[in-house]
């Protein structure tokens, strides 16, 4: 249980979200000159990565068109990966969007939930002993130097603390911030470029997507925010009756900007049907306490989880103990 008067971070959430959504319009304000040399390196990226693949496709090097539409949806996994937090979380968009999108696509960037390169563990130790003010022996009995995942904005390590409680730990890349606003100010000066210009850019208002992005994004990138919004979904499922969720317990004193201590859960894949299926869980289920929670979250209290797919979802073989 969490007492939330004896939350050291809490009472900052609520101010830090305000300064977040004042900074949106600035990043997304449209600009005539091209926003500084990272145009330049979006554009190198990504012509290096279509470039070839279009040569190769005129050339009829690709044996049918599936073996065409997995080569471009490996360079462009591999191009997002190399231009960062942002295009990685663009590719996880993408890998939400089955019938949406290309089954190749989809299936290629489904890597990018939890599967993007590391941070090397020095990285990881500077961040954690700069923000929580202590090294790293002195808070935790035991932390794992490879992480359990890394996706766009950071990577989750498991830790045990000296007081026995297994958790895990999440750490911000440490360049994260720079280039998630670097990238929207690259893409708010794009987006009305692309107004009427290409097919899927018919389908919706080009710059309203990017602030729509710039809002979720720039809250990511403090966890304090993050921790404050799970103990706000847990209560609303805990007032709607909806015992079938469990939220993590963020730690109530190591919570900062860029680390976030929680309780450790383990569970199945969301999409892992046939270990389920194995484990005698009724997956029918699964699927309708997801989505009667999720429709009265936004239907009853206007709360939903504004990044949900199976990268964020485990499924419990049995209730946790504590």
């Amino acid at each position: 249980m969490l007492d939330r008067e004896h939350i050291r971070w809490l009472p900052l959430a609520e101010r830090l979200r305000r300064a977040a959504r004042a900074e949106v319009p600035v990043l997304t304000r449209p600009t005539r000159v091209p926003p500084g040399a990272r145009v330049v390196t979006v554009v190198g990226v990504l012509g290096r990565a279509v470039l070839p693949w279009i040569v190769r496709k005129r050339r009829g090097r690709y044996p049918s068109p599936e073996a065409s539409r997995a080569a471009i949806s490996l360079r462009l996994r591999k191009a997002a990966e190399r231009l960062g937090p942002t295009y990685i979380k663009l590719g996880q968009i993408i890998s939400s969007g089955e019938g949406l999108f290309p089954p190749e696509l989809v299936a290629e960037f489904k890597l990018c939930r939890d599967q993007v390169p590391a941070e090397s563990f020095d990285s990881v130790r500077l961040v954690v002993e700069g923000d929580l003010g202590c090294r790293l022996e002195d808070m935790f009995s035991s932390f794992e130097r490879t992480p359990l995942a890394a996706a766009s904005i950071a990577q989750v390590h498991a830790a045990t603390l000296h007081s026995g409680e297994s958790v895990v730990v999440k750490v911000q890349r440490p360049s994260v911030s720079t280039f998630v606003r670097k990238d929207l100010r690259v893409m708010a000066w794009l987006a009305p470029h692309l107004v009427g210009r290409i097919p899927i850019a018919a389908l919706a208002n080009p710059p309203a997507l990017v602030e729509l992005f710039a809002e979720t994004i720039v809250e990511e990138l403090d966890f304090r925010m993050e921790a404050a919004n799970m103990i706000d979904v847990a209560s609303m499922l805990r007032e709607l009756g909806q015992d079938g969720y469990v939220v993590p317990r963020p730690h109530p004193t190591l919570v900062t900007r860029r680390v976030l201590v929680m309780q450790r859960l383990s569970g199945f894949n969301f999409d892992d049907v046939a270990g389920m299926k194995d484990a005698g869980i009724d997956t029918e289920d699964v699927v309708r306490t997801a989505m009667v929670a999720l429709m009265e979250g936004a239907m009853v209290y206007g709360v939903f989880h504004g990044d949900l797919h199976g990268g964020n979802l485990f499924v419990l073989a049995a209730p946790p103990t504590t």
